[in-house]
């Protein structure tokens, strides 16, 4: 490849732990013409991510067979950073455009430039935020309003958030304050201060309490971590309450969505929880804590460029 063609990008040389993932020089993306190449600057370690990188051999078959999941070698889902050219048919975008964006299932966030397109879920950075800051929205941000909107959290409702300290957690509780409901969130001992400091005018300590057994009831219960299940929280619904759960979540992520959050972003009614940071050098780190299942919020990745600081 001639001299600058090549990029730097993190590839998962097979499935397995932290270590398969191997810092290589690769082919840089041109855009097609509906696309738009962004400069990355700042991207994430989702849970999502550690998955795919350690899929067992039976879910590697069913993720290709649903959508292709897991086929591209360059992890990363979501990303912050600046438009350095578009193809001839791109009107949304320009040069130089502050933006953040989710690669859906194409993934290949980890790495110097990526390629999406213009009518994907991609929206200019809200201006209040670092890059850093606004690659914790997209993948978090859009999957908790995806379930508070089929929720249908409204004024005065009563909702539970299991897992409130998580990526997705964390934005359910703040978008369901936002709605005008009451929320009550669950986490560890660790996180009871900061998650009420999010909003929730509840805290439960699942390490010291069952919530399912205090009598209480809920119009929503909301698992964002995939650790409860519809029959534990049966008992603690109302009348006409509803369970969901990201288990299995699919949906189709929009530039709309992420340009809501991105309002309520720049009003301040919407902050994203950075528990560490860490450069692109040090993905398997990254990956390591994230998958003690201990992290609170996002885990961001800095991708620095040759010859910047």
């Amino acid at each position: 490849m001639a001299k600058g063609t090549t990029m730097k990008a993190i590839v998962r040389q097979r499935y397995g732990s932290p270590d398969v993932l191997q810092l290589q020089e690769v082919e840089k993306p041109a855009p097609k013409d509906n696309q738009v190449l962004i400069k990355i600057y700042a991207t994430t370690v989702t849970a999502g991510d550690a998955i795919l990188r350690s899929l067992s051999f039976p879910l590697r078959i069913v993720f290709r067979l649903m959508a292709g999941i897991g086929r591209n070698r360059i992890l990363g889902h979501e990303l912050a950073g600046e438009i350095e050219s578009v193809g001839q048919d791109v009107e949304r975008f320009a040069r130089g455009d502050q933006v953040f964006a989710s690669a859906g299932f194409g993934a290949g966030a980890y790495a110097e430039y990526i390629c999406l397109p213009e009518d994907g879920a991609l929206a200019t950075k809200p201006s209040n935020m670092s890059y850093e800051q606004a690659a914790a929205v997209p993948v978090g941000g859009l999957t908790a309003l995806h379930f508070m909107r089929k929720g249908n959290v409204r004024n005065g409702q009563r909702v539970l958030i299991y897992g409130a300290s998580g990526s997705v957690g964390t934005y359910a509780l703040q978008l369901a304050k936002q709605f005008g409901a009451k929320v009550t969130g669950v986490c560890s001992t660790a996180n009871l201060e900061w998650v009420e400091a999010l909003g929730a005018e509840k805290v439960i300590d699942y390490t010291q309490e069952d919530f399912t057994t205090s009598g209480e009831s809920y119009d929503l219960i909301f698992d964002a971590v995939n650790k409860t299940s519809s029959s534990r929280c049966k008992g603690s619904l109302t009348q006409n309450g509803i369970f969901l759960s990201v288990r299995g979540s699919g949906f189709k992520e929009k530039a709309q969505d992420l340009v809501f959050l991105k309002e309520l972003i720049e009003a301040e009614k919407l902050q994203a929880v950075i528990d560490r940071r860490y450069t692109l050098e040090q993905i398997a780190e990254a990956h390591r804590y994230v998958d003690t299942g201990h992290k609170k919020g996002n885990v961001v990745i800095a991708v620095e460029h040759s010859g910047e600081t």
